[in-house]
C-alpha cells in the first residue's frame, strides 16, 4: 500500500470513528448542562467553593466568576512553580524562574499550554500533575461553559439570565472530561505510553555520553491534554515522543481525542437550541474546513521535488518515521484548526507552504472545529457575522435563530474577531523592530519571520504550538506571549457573552417566507466563506511576507 493510500484510509478511519462518537457525546453533554440534578460529589464541590449552584447569572456575574476563577488559577500555578524547588517530587529540579513561571501559568490557564522550557528537565511530578495536569481540565471547563452561555443567549427570551458559571465548570469537569479521560489514559497505557512516577535515570550510552530520562503519569495528561484541545506535553518532544505517543495507533487515537468534543459540540448547540438542522450547518462549515485542510497539507508534503523528497516518498524532514507524512499531516492540521497545540512533527520543518496552512489554520480563529467550546463560540460569532452580510445583500434585517442581529449585536461581534489580529500583528511588528528578539531566530529571511509570526499567532489564538526554530526562553518572548495569551483568551469572552446576554433579553423573532435559512448548505458556503475572506484579508499581508514568500522560493 502506497503512503498516500495508506493516508486516506486513516482519514477515512478517523472520520467513521467521530461520526459515531458525535450522536450519544452530543446529546449527553447536552443533557449534562440542561439537567437540574446535582450529584453528591458536586455538591461537596459547590460547598467547599461556597458556590450556590442554583442561582442564574446575568452576563456581567458570569463573566466575573469566569475571570476571577482563571485569575485565582494563575495565581496558584505561578505561585506553584515558583515554590517547586522545596516540593516533594520535584526530582531535584529548581524553582521556576519568575518570567517563564508568569508564561506558564498563563499559558495552561489560557488553554494555550506553549511551553517555553523542556519538561522532562524542569518540572517535577507535583507541578506536572498538580498544577498543569489539573488546568488542562479546568480551562478545558472554562471554554465549554462560555460556549454554553452562548448558547443559552440564542435558546432563551426575555431574560439576560445565562445559567450558573460554577455548575457549567463543575458539570463539564466531573461528568464529561473526567470520564473520558480516564477511558482514554487507559487506551494510550494499551498503545504503550508512560503512566507512573519513577525518578530520573540512565537509560544507555550515546556518544560517548549517558541519556537520562524521568517517568510521570504521561498518559493520563497525555489523554486530557488532548481532549482538553491544550496540548503542553509532558515532554519536549511532545506527541513526537514514543512515552507519549508510541505508535501509529496511539497517533490516530490522540488525533481522535483532539477533535471528539469540538465536533459533538454543535448536535449539543443544536440540541439546545431546539433545531438539530441548525447544529448540522455548523458542522458541516468546521468539517469542510478541516477535510479542505487536511488534503491540501496532505498534497503539500507528499510533492515530490528533488532527488530527497522522491526518496522519501516527500517531505520527511522533522517527521516521526514512525508515523510518516500522512499521521503527521493529519495531526498537524487537526492541531492548529483546533486550539490544542500539541505536535508530532515539526512545523518550523514542513514545505514553506505546509508552514503557512498551519499557520493559517490557527489565524482562521481555530473555528473548524477548534477548541473545546471556543470553536463553537467563534463559529457561532462567524455565523452572526454571516447572517448579517447576507442580510445586507438583500436588504432584510438580518436574524438568526430568531434573533435579530441589530447594531448592538454586530459591534460586539466585530469586536471579537478584531482583537486576535490585532495582538498577533501588533506584537509581531513590534518584535521584529526592536534590535533583541529578532536574536532568538534560527532562521533568517521569510522563514525567521515566520517564527516570529507563528509564535504570536500561536500564543494570541490560544494554541501553544510553536514552529520549533525560536528561543522563546527570554524576558521579552516569555512576557509578551504570556499577555498576548491572557488578552487572546479573555478579551474575546467579554464579548462573546455580553452578546449572548444581549440575545437572551429578545423576544423571538416569528420566521416569514424572506427569513434566511440558516440550516441549509447555501449559508453552511456563505459561512465557510465569510471565515476564509475575512481571515484572507487580515492575515495576507503578513502570509506573503513569510510562508507564501518562502514557499514560492522554492
Amino acid at each position: 500500500m502506497s503512503s498516500q493510500a495508506a493516508g486516506i484510509l486513516q482519514l477515512t478511519a478517523l472520520i467513521a470513528a467521530l461520526a459515531l462518537a458525535y450522536r450519544p457525546l452530543g446529546d449527553h453533554m447536552a443533557k449534562v448542562y440542561s439537567s437540574e440534578k446535582h450529584y453528591k460529589p458536586e455538591k461537596w464541590i459547590y460547598k467547599a467553593i461556597g458556590a450556590n449552584p442554583t442561582a442564574e447569572m446575568r452576563w456581567p456575574a458570569y463573566l466575573r466568576a469566569v475571570l476571577a476563577f482563571s485569575a485565582v488559577s494563575v495565581l496558584f500555578l505561578y505561585l506553584l512553580q515558583r515554590i517547586q524547588g522545596s516540593l516533594p517530587g520535584s526530582l531535584g529540579f529548581s524553582s521556576i524562574d519568575p518570567d517563564q513561571a508568569f508564561n506558564t501559568a498563563a499559558s495552561f490557564v489560557a488553554n494555550t499550554n506553549w511551553q517555553s522550557y523542556y519538561g522532562e528537565q524542569a518540572m517535577g511530578h507535583v507541578v506536572q500533575t498538580g498544577g498543569l495536569a489539573v488546568q488542562n481540565f479546568l480551562s478545558a471547563a472554562v471554554g465549554m461553559a462560555v460556549a454554553v452561555a452562548l448558547v443559552r443567549g440564542f435558546a432563551r427570551s426575555r431574560t439576560g439570565e445565562l445559567g450558573n458559571f460554577w455548575a457549567d465548570l463543575v458539570r463539564g469537569t466531573v461528568r464529561i472530561l473526567v470520564p473520558i479521560s480516564v477511558i482514554g489514559a487507559i487506551v494510550l497505557v494499551a498503545c504503550g505510553a508512560i503512566q507512573n512516577f519513577s525518578g530520573i535515570h540512565q537509560v544507555g550510552q550515546f556518544m560517548g555520553g549517558t541519556q537520562e530520562w524521568n517517568g510521570g503519569a504521561v498518559a493520563s495528561q497525555e489523554a486530557i491534554k488532548e481532549l482538553g484541545t491544550n496540548g503542553g506535553g509532558y515532554f519536549n518532544a511532545n506527541s513526537a515522543h514514543p512515552f507519549e505517543n508510541p505508535n501509529p495507533l496511539s497517533n490516530l487515537f490522540e488525533i481522535f481525542l483532539i477533535l471528539l468534543i469540538p465536533f459533538a459540540l454543535t448536535r449539543t448547540f443544536g440540541r439546545m437550541v431546539g433545531s438539530l438542522r441548525q447544529g448540522y450547518a455548523i458542522l458541516g462549515a468546521m468539517a469542510v474546513i478541516w477535510i479542505g485542510f487536511t488534503a491540501l497539507m496532505m498534497w503539500t508534503e507528499f510533492a515530490h521535488r528533488g532527488p530527497a523528497f522522491e526518496i522519501a516518498g516527500g517531505a520527511m524532514e522533522g517527521k516521526e518515521t514512525r508515523f510518516g507524512i500522512a499521521g503527521s499531516s493529519i495531526f498537524a492540521v487537526a492541531t492548529t484548526l483546533t486550539s490544542t497545540g500539541a505536535v508530532n512533527s515539526f512545523h518550523s520543518s514542513y514545505t514553506g507552504f505546509g508552514g503557512g496552512i498551519t499557520m493559517l489554520g490557527m489565524q482562521l480563529g481555530e473555528i473548524a472545529p477548534g477548541g473545546v467550546g471556543s470553536g463553537l463560540y467563534g463559529m457561532l460569532i462567524m455565523a452572526v457575522i454571516a447572517v448579517f452580510l447576507a442580510g445586507l445583500m438583500v436588504g432584510r434585517t438580518p436574524e438568526y435563530l430568531g434573533k435579530k442581529i441589530g447594531t448592538r449585536q454586530i459591534k460586539l461581534a466585530a469586536c471579537y474577531i478584531l482583537v486576535t489580529p490585532a495582538l498577533v500583528l501588533g506584537f509581531t511588528a513590534v518584535a521584529m523592530a526592536l534590535p533583541t528578539p529578532a536574536d532568538s531566530m534560527t532562521n533568517s529571511g521569510a522563514h525567521g519571520f515566520s517564527e516570529i509570526l507563528y509564535a504570536y499567532t500561536s500564543g494570541a489564538n490560544n494554541n501553544g504550538s510553536a514552529f520549533a526554530g525560536l528561543n522563546a526562553d527570554t524576558q521579552w518572548f516569555n512576557t509578551t506571549i504570556g499577555i498576548a495569551m491572557l488578552l487572546g483568551r479573555f478579551v474575546p469572552m467579554v464579548f462573546v457573552l455580553a452578546l449572548a446576554g444581549s440575545l437572551a433579553e429578545q423576544k423571538p423573532v416569528p420566521e416569514t417566507a424572506g427569513t434566511l435559512r440558516t440550516d441549509k448548505p447555501l449559508y453552511a458556503g456563505l459561512l465557510v466563506g465569510t471565515i476564509l475572506i475575512i481571515t484572507g484579508l487580515t492575515y495576507f499581508p503578513a502570509l506573503a511576507l513569510g510562508p507564501l514568500a518562502e514557499g514560492l522560493a522554492s
